[in-house]
């Protein structure tokens, strides 16, 4: 069965089929597409176009489809071209040809927007609810490292001491704006309900749209029938959203991938969550953080490539927006396999402290002793340039900022006395930026990082 071909004298060739039919993938709307076609048989009811005896008998047809699937007993017909045409094929097996009325002035254009809309309005809660959880994993790693100190880097350069808290955190807040964006989609995407937009001109019936959107949980129906069969922002604002956070896992990733580095040795990572070598015995593998790393590509690739398939479509629904549905769900599963076993190592993975702190250089403070001269009176141009003359005559002389003497101090400039020293502390200099969201503003930050938990639903918080 097909759900048209009246006007065509051949059978469509079996390679064209191949090509075109897309029930290997869109199977998945099948509960949001059986919700539509229950909603639609209301509202035609609703409209005079289908008795009260028809539409439940469409209803109970539909419902034990749906029964089918949701337990694998649901069987493909070779002339399913896609899910719509499973549906009703079987629809009209179990109810007889009365299933024939169910696609009464609508269209597959509507069909499948509405679809889509759908199955992402019931997905991104879920997404939500893994970014938030990672984020708790975060934010308990931050409260459990409260005196741990280790080296900041700009350029992957040392720059300044940071706490170990503040490090952590610096990953907790962009998964906060990850989740602000899928909640603000929601919101958005509640008020655009796609069905009964028709091919592309609208229904000639009389169909309450607003009613019909209310039945499916939207706000408000699509206010123009040849944009609403058309468009995909939606899938682009997911597919951006999807690679945000795949950005923000990689730069997680590949922070701890260099810290666990041997060479470094700042982190130890779970056995459970590292991976060995089939030749080298002594290898640890942070195989779940490289492919974080690496999925974040496949995220961009496929942002890039639908947006790509957009920008050459004329009005109205083509073909073209078939390949909506691949990238969606294939970004909607990588983040939904990947997520769980980074909230994992997150919660399990292990700082050196020792390490950590010997890894933090004097030069580091650089910066301090500019802003002790500042607490002279020296201009801080000046005084940056004086610290400068310092941090370069202790590497001449193979020392540690600290072991210069006062003497030498002051051959650089006369505003350094004894209580210079001060300034070689790498906690002082941690505790001294103490303005709001500062290293030493850590505390004020924990309590923004449980705030913000408890508001999103985290029981933990």
């Amino acid at each position: 069965m097909t759900l048209w071909g009246g006007v065509f004298s051949h059978e469509t060739d079996d390679a064209v089929r191949l090509l075109n039919d897309s029930l290997r993938f869109d199977w998945r709307l099948y509960d949001v597409d059986i919700s539509g076609s229950i909603a639609w048989a209301r509202a035609l009811a609703a409209a005079g176009v289908l008795t009260t005896a028809e539409r439940d008998t469409l209803i109970a047809g539909l419902e034990r489809v749906r029964a089918e699937f949701a337990r694998g007993a649901f069987t493909p017909a070779p002339s399913d071209e896609d899910i719509h045409t499973a549906v009703e094929r079987r629809l009209r097996e179990i109810v007889g040809e009365v299933a024939g009325k169910l696609h009464t002035g609508r269209s597959r254009n509507d069909q499948v927007a509405t679809d889509v809309l759908l199955w992402l309005l019931e997905a991104v809660p879920k997404l939500r609810a893994q970014l938030v959880e990672l984020a708790a994993a975060l934010a308990e790693q931050s409260e459990r490292s409260a005196d741990v100190l280790l080296p900041g880097y700009t350029h992957f350069q040392p720059a300044q001491p940071l706490a170990l808290a503040h490090w952590w955190l610096g990953h907790f807040w962009p998964l906060t704006r990850d989740v602000a964006r899928l909640e603000a989609f929601v919101e958005a995407w509640r008020a655009k309900c796609p069905l009964g937009a028709g091919a592309l001109a609208g229904t000639p019936y009389a169909v309450d749209r607003a009613e019909l959107a209310e039945t499916l949980g939207f706000s408000a129906p699509t206010p123009n029938s040849l944009d609403a069969v058309a468009d995909r922002d939606h899938v682009a604002e997911f597919l951006f959203a999807a690679t945000l956070i795949g950005v923000h896992l990689s730069k997680l990733a590949e922070d701890l991938i260099v810290f666990a580095n041997p060479a470094l040795g700042f982190v130890r990572l779970d056995e459970r969550y590292s991976t060995g070598s089939s030749l080298m015995p002594q290898k640890r593998n942070p195989d779940p953080l490289e492919l974080a790393r690496g999925k974040a590509g496949r995220l961009l690739g496929h942002l890039a490539g639908f947006l790509a398939t957009l920008k050459g479509l004329p009005s109205g629904y083509n073909k073209d927006l078939q390949e909506d549905k691949e990238p969606l769900f294939d970004a909607y599963d990588t983040l939904s396999a990947l997520l769980p076993p980074l909230t994992g190592l997150v919660r399990t993975v292990q700082f050196d402290a020792e390490r950590t702190r010997a890894a933090l250089n004097e030069a580091m403070l650089a910066t301090d002793l500019a802003d002790y001269l500042v607490g002279k009176g020296v201009p801080f141009r000046q005084a940056h340039g004086l610290a400068g003359r310092i941090v370069r005559l202790a590497e001449e002389r193979g020392v540690p900022l600290s072991a210069l003497t006062l003497a030498d101090y002051r051959s650089v400039s006369d505003a350094f006395e004894e209580d210079v020293r001060a300034v070689f502390d790498f906690a002082e200099a941690v505790q001294r930026r103490k303005a709001f969201g500062g290293t030493g503003d850590v505390a004020n930050q924990a309590q923004q990082a449980r705030a913000w938990l408890a508001a999103h639903g985290h029981p933990s918080s």
